[in-house]
């Protein structure tokens, strides 16, 4: 099988000729540049400045050659822009704090300011703007600045303000798309396409590193509370967006057609580690018809996966993600309370697929042996893998401090596995 049937043929809940494997189609299934120089070093691949394109999460280009040293079965598509707002193009050479020399775009790494330890970055590279992102001392990647202008009055929102990011595709973007699709569908890989425009509520956005000058309700805490003050407010804003949504992808569906295989909806966060961010019901009225909105048009007019991300204890939400329409929920936190991997796939094994949960990250990657990341692979692999369903991905993105021993004791078990 190719990475592409292998792909489809597991979204399928059909069984495939060996566990379906993705690292670095999404920015939450990736590794961190760290990680990935490691790793390139380990598998004697060339030596080169890994490509930075996710500075928020300080994300690794998965290229080729490593792609092809772990057996990856998919391919990422990502925005022209980065979570700055700069173009991923003129690449240039730049040290990091840690020592590590990567790659980002010109515009970006030219804008990057030292200051008291920390390093700061701004909105679209423009440093006569406040900074928006900030990477502390001894950190691994950038964390956004709250904006928020002001207190909120209720008498002056403006649902248009909370749609500034959002808009009807270019005829520029639409030929970027085309080309960045085409291209990688032709590598025989499975194509995902993080194609935006789809966040509802994804706090990410809200406090968005790319945005020049936010208006509207940018502050987190200020967002979770108007899910229960302005949840009029709050439908408007993703009945609007939905709406644009749609009419985007309508027109990239036009020139890419079932070139892409999964497309990444959202990375709204539903789960904290111990509970959820609200409730069931809440959910249901503000999230799912909107969820339903953009699944139910893309399941009508493609051959494309849906994909929705969302940390935490998200087992009270498994059925309203289905009824909502998601082909795949993503990351499988097996660490958070009641996400235990029998239960998970023994109550929806059958009707979603479980893309990550392969091994925990926030214990046993990081801090435990080779031997007992092989026997959890292997553990949750047997038990996630069965008739389909599932695609191997760490819970989350490997984080920058992992042991490259830890990582390569997972892809070898992975290896070994997939014979």
């Amino acid at each position: 099988m190719t990475g592409k049937e292998r792909i489809r043929t597991v979204i399928d809940h059909r069984s495939a000729d060996r566990i379906a494997l993705d690292f670095g189609g999404t920015n939450v299934t990736g590794m961190h540049c760290r990680v990935m120089a490691a790793l390139r070093d380990h598998y004697g691949l060339d030596r080169h400045p890994v490509y930075v394109y996710e500075p928020g999460q300080m994300l690794g280009l998965m290229e080729d050659d490593l792609a092809e040293a772990l057996g990856i079965d998919t391919i990422g598509c990502f925005a022209k822009e980065d979570s700055f707002g700069v173009p991923n193009e003129d690449w240039k050479e730049y040290t990091m704090p840690w020592g590590q020399t990567i790659m980002f775009p010109a515009k970006l790494a030219d804008c990057l300011e030292m200051r008291d330890g920390n390093l700061y970055g701004y909105p679209c590279g423009d440093k006569s703007l406040p900074p928006s992102g900030e990477m502390p001392e001894r950190c691994f990647f950038f964390s956004s600045i709250e904006r928020q202008q002001g207190e909120i009055d209720d008498e002056k929102l403006n649902v248009e303000d909370n749609l500034q990011e959002y808009g009807d595709i270019s005829d520029e973007g639409l030929a970027y798309w085309k080309q960045t699709i085409e291209k990688a569908a032709a590598s025989g890989r499975a194509v995902c396409a993080s194609l935006g425009g789809m966040a509802l509520g994804d706090v990410a956005r809200i406090i968005s590193m790319a945005i020049r000058e936010p208006r509207g309700i940018r502050s987190v805490a200020e967002w979770y509370m108007s899910m229960i003050l302005r949840p009029d407010y709050i439908k408007e804003v993703f009945d609007r967006q939905s709406q644009i949504a749609i009419r985007n992808l309508e027109k990239i569906n036009a020139v890419v057609g079932d070139k892409i295989d999964v497309v990444y909806v959202c990375g709204t966060d539903f789960g904290t580690q111990n509970s959820q961010f609200c409730s069931v019901e809440t959910f249901r009225d503000l999230y799912l018809p909107y969820y339903q909105r953009m699944n139910d048009w893309i399941h009508a007019n493609t051959n494309w996966k849906t994909f929705k991300h969302s940390c935490g204890a998200v087992f009270p939400f498994m059925e309203s993600f289905i009824d909502c329409g998601f082909d795949i929920i993503n990351p499988v936190q097996i660490s958070a309370t009641d996400m235990d991997p029998k239960t998970l796939k023994a109550n929806f094994g059958d009707r979603i697929t479980f893309w990550g949960g392969g091994v925990d990250t926030q214990h046993t990657l990081p801090f435990g042996t080779p031997d007992q990341i092989r026997d959890e692979v292997r553990r949750l692999c047997d038990i996630f893998g069965e008739n389909g369903g599932f695609v191997f991905n760490t819970v989350h993105n490997i984080q920058a401090n992992v042991p490259v021993e830890n990582v390569v004791a997972l892809m070898e078990t992975l290896k070994e596995i997939r014979k």
